[in-house]
């Protein structure tokens, strides 16, 4: 039985625009990692530059693997092409399950990954210059338990200049109360949707990519069965 080649060119397209999605994905991700805007407090409460880079290795390393498999019909290359994204999927329907119900968890765990870097006096100049940065941003002050995280030496990013917002007396000086890790959790909670839709389109690509691969499989299996015998 002779392969058949739109199933295995369409694989192929499919393999290679994955690969060429990867390293877009590698790219922009390694330039927001490495840009001088980048704020560090952000990066610890939504690490999602890290994993980025991290998908961006793993669909490139895919989409190379999924490619020679498809045009060399190497029945192992396939093989461990179709194991490969059965596990992705499989990981990205639990984290789609987990990021879906308990939505709670995830924000616990983002308040933690910040709460490792209280008290902010101890920190280093640079992370201290992110927090401030950030407090002028959002208005906020501290961030996880709010103006107590400094400390006694609350800075000036703290002072409140808009009444709009919840204020408290410090030492005579008028600050912000409310903790920026309840505005980093509130965009965390509203690109959740994104983020979702995002995995579940993810997850439709994979199941097209398993279903190309099996077959090309099976068709290259039935072709070399009457040589092997």
């Amino acid at each position: 039985m002779a392969v058949n080649k739109i199933i295995k060119y369409l694989l192929f397209f499919f393999n290679f625009l994955f690969w060429v999605s990867g390293c877009i994905i590698l790219g922009v991700s390694i330039y927001l990692k490495v840009t001088k805007d980048g704020n560090k407090i952000t990066n610890e409460g939504l690490p999602g530059i890290d994993l980025l880079i991290a998908v961006g290795v793993i669909i490139m390393l895919l989409g190379f693997l999924g490619c020679c498999g498809a045009i060399r019909e190497n029945r192992c290359l396939l093989l461990l092409f179709f194991i490969s994204l059965l596990l992705i999927f499989i990981l990205l329907l639990a984290a789609g399950i987990v990021g879906a119900v308990d939505k709670k968890k995830v924000n616990d765990w983002a308040k933690e990954r910040l709460a490792d870097l209280v008290p902010l006096q101890q920190q280093t100049a640079e992370i201290q210059t992110d927090v401030q940065k950030l407090e002028r941003e959002l208005k906020c002050c501290g961030l996880v338990k709010g103006p107590e995280d400094w400390g006694s030496g609350v800075p000036s990013s703290c002072h409140c200049n808009d009444t709009m917002q919840p204020c408290q007396t410090i030492a005579s000086q008028l600050v912000y109360s409310t903790p920026c890790s309840t505005f980093i959790v509130a965009v965390l909670e509203n690109n959740m949707e994104v983020v979702l839709g995002v995995a579940f389109a993810i997850a439709i690509l994979l199941i097209f990519g398993m279903a190309f691969a099996m077959t090309l499989y099976c068709q290259i299996g039935k072709k070399e069965g009457p040589t092997t015998a």
